[in-house]
Formats: C-alpha cells, structure tokens, sequence
C-alpha cells in the first residue's frame, strides 16, 4: 500500500515491529486518515500489506531513522524493541509510549519492584543469579515456584515449574546462566486481564475484566467481560492500571495481567502495548483496543470502552479453520494474520459475539465444530 493512498497531510504513525499486532493497529487507524510505516525483520511481516515496510532489525539505526522519517508519532507493537534504539528515536521524535514503560517491562525483576511501590500485590519472587542462590530463594519462598528468566522470553518460554527441591537443579541447567526471578506459583482461582488507555491529557479508561484460558504458557482463548466480578473487584483493577498509567507518565493502552486468588487480585506482567486478551474489544466492545491505541498517542480524544454484548475470543494456533464454516456461526468474526502456518504459532483468531452467556456458549459450541486442532 502506497503512502500516497491517503492525503499527504495525512499523520504517519511509525511502528516498530509489524506482526499481527501492527496489522490490527492499522486496520484501526487507516480509516481515521492516519498513514503507517512500519519496521520489522521480515519481509514477510503480516503488517506490510498495509503499510510500507522497512526491512531491518528493531536495533539497526539505519533502519530506525528510516522508518521514523517524517513520522508525527512513533509507537511499537512488541515490548521487545530495545530499549536504547527507543530512546534514540525519542530525543527527536515522540515515541509513545514511554520509554520507561518499555524498559521496566523488559526486565521481570524492575515490573514487579515497580508494582510493588505502587501498592499493586504480586506473588513473593526473589532474583537469582546462580546456583546457590536460586537454592536459597527456593527454600525461602517455598515451593512450587515458577523460575523465569528476568528478560526475554514469552508464551511460556525462558520458564521452569519448580515442585520440589529436587526440581532447581533441573530448572537451573535448563534455562540458567542469566539472571532469574524465581516466584510463588500462587493457586489462583482464575487469570484476569485489565486492559487501559491513557490519552494526551491523562485521561484513562479500561475496558472490562476479561478472563484468560492458558495451554502450555499460551493464551487459547479469553471471555470479555468476565463473568461473576463485582464492581469492587474490576474498581481494583482499574485502580491497579491508574497508578501504572500516572506512573509511566504513559500514553495509549496497556495490558495488565493478574491472578485472582481468594478474591483478590496479583499482579503477575504487564505489556505495554494492544495486547492479545484484548484482541475481543475489536468487536465486543465500542472502540477496540487498536482503535485508542492510535487515537491516544496521536493526542486524539478517546472512544468508550463498554462491552458490547459478551465476547469469546479463540485464538488460532498453528492452523487455521475454514473461513466460510467460521463465518456460518452467527456472530463470529474470522481474522487472518497473513503468517505462514507453524507449530505453536498464532496465526490468527475467531472473536464470537452475542447478547448473553447463554447465547454466547451455544454460538462457541458451534465454532468449535469447526475448529481444526490446535499443534501449539
């Protein structure tokens, strides 16, 4: 796509990374008159198809000062994006959001000590640098424990369970030789996710609480808004993401993810970014998460977020349904990121839609007949 598709005057938001997730923001923003340019490795990146690609690492400053040229905004679709190349471009062009929001949530050990001072609970952790230590943390928290390293790492990766004493050694040959995190494996009763936006002028608002169904440390499928949560439990939330959002001095939406545990909410990552449990707002709710996302790091008033109805979010694992079956369910919405099928790859997802719960399980039941087998 051409950038001279829209008006030149047209404000050209530049992302950086252009997978699935740049592709939604511009399937958002382009009917607003905002042109996209994008930067990823891969000239296969599924957000080329709306938008002009440049080819190059997220660090390389060629590449960066290409894609940055001539933006009014730069923002990013991973929190992988290093954080000195996001620094660079921010010292002449506004990168949203932050670079602090980027960096703490680079490095387990600095998101949970962030938490921590804004009165957000979180599982116990301690922070290991060896063999030893990661022993000792073990035998203080108390297991099971989950041992993560600090950076990197997603979907279930750069993770051990640790069950038993036993189990460090194990854990430690596996993904050891970095610095760790280790943290209390809490017994949760359910995952939850609050998703926020922060606008130019401090406004916040979130969506509702949706619940999260992890398989093998990856989300197969969210329900929005979750059921049976008191107005004091998503307030909570809502408080947990204000004092994020004014701390990170932030602009355009988060994700926070948390555990509730006997009614309780812990804070388990954030993602400073349009985030996967929110993929449903795209049709569930009055403005979907991609929506304000641009809206808000270009300084525009935000839409509301109220649900609309009830939404089941399904993601595509390694394999994608056949669009004419997805789409004789009523209510289902089919979207296809353009990536070539891979074990364990989210290749896309179904948002199902009704008016109540009922409804709603009847209209999944029906998409799940037609879904092939997950190979994640």
């Amino acid at each position: 796509m051409a950038e001279t598709s829209l008006p030149v005057d047209a404000p050209v938001l530049a992302v950086l990374g252009g997978g699935q997730l740049g592709r939604m923001l511009a399937i958002a923003g382009i009917p607003l008159g905002v042109r996209f340019r994008f930067l990823d490795p891969s000239p296969d990146a599924p957000a080329a198809a709306l938008g002009p690609l440049v080819v190059g690492a997220l660090g390389d400053a060629s590449a960066l000062d290409e894609t940055a040229r001539g933006a009014d905004v730069v923002t990013y679709e991973w929190e992988g994006v290093p954080g000195d190349a996001a620094a660079r471009l921010a010292a002449r062009v506004p990168v949203h959001p932050s670079v602090r929001a980027l960096t703490v949530s680079q490095d387990r050990l600095h998101e949970k000590q962030l938490f921590t001072s804004l009165g957000i609970g979180v599982p116990r952790f301690e922070p290991v640098d060896d063999r030893d230590s990661l022993a000792r943390a073990v035998a203080e928290i108390g297991v099971p424990v989950v041992v993560k390293t600090r950076t990197g790492g997603y979907d279930g990766k750069g993770q051990a369970v640790v069950r038993t004493e036993r189990d460090a050694d194990p854990a430690w040959d596996a993904i050891g030789g970095v610095p760790l995190l280790v943290e209390q494996l809490v017994p949760f009763t359910r995952e939850l996710s609050v998703v926020g936006v922060r606008g130019a002028g401090g406004t916040t608002r979130c969506w509702p609480l949706t619940e999260n169904r992890h398989e093998r440390g990856i989300l197969r499928r969210s329900v929005a808004p979750a059921a049976d949560v008191s107005p004091e439990l998503q307030a909570r939330a809502e408080t947990f993401m204000s004092r994020l959002l004014d701390e990170l001095d932030y602009r355009g939406v988060l994700a926070l993810e948390l555990f509730e545990v006997d009614g309780a909410l812990l804070a388990n990552e954030m993602a400073p970014r349009v985030h996967n449990s929110g993929h449903w707002t795209i049709e569930g709710a009055r403005t979907s998460q991609f929506e304000n996302h641009v809206r808000a790091v270009l300084g525009w008033p935000l839409g509301p977020t109220d649900a609309r109805g009830v939404s089941t979010m399904v993601n595509c694992i390694g394999a994608l349904p056949d669009p004419a079956a997805v789409l004789a369910v009523e209510g289902a919405h089919l979207h296809r990121y353009g990536k070539s099928l891979r074990t364990g790859r989210k290749v896309g997802h179904v948002t199902v839609v009704a008016d109540d719960r009922d409804e709603l399980a009847r209209r999944v039941a029906a998409l799940e007949r037609v879904l092939p087998a997950d190979n994640g």
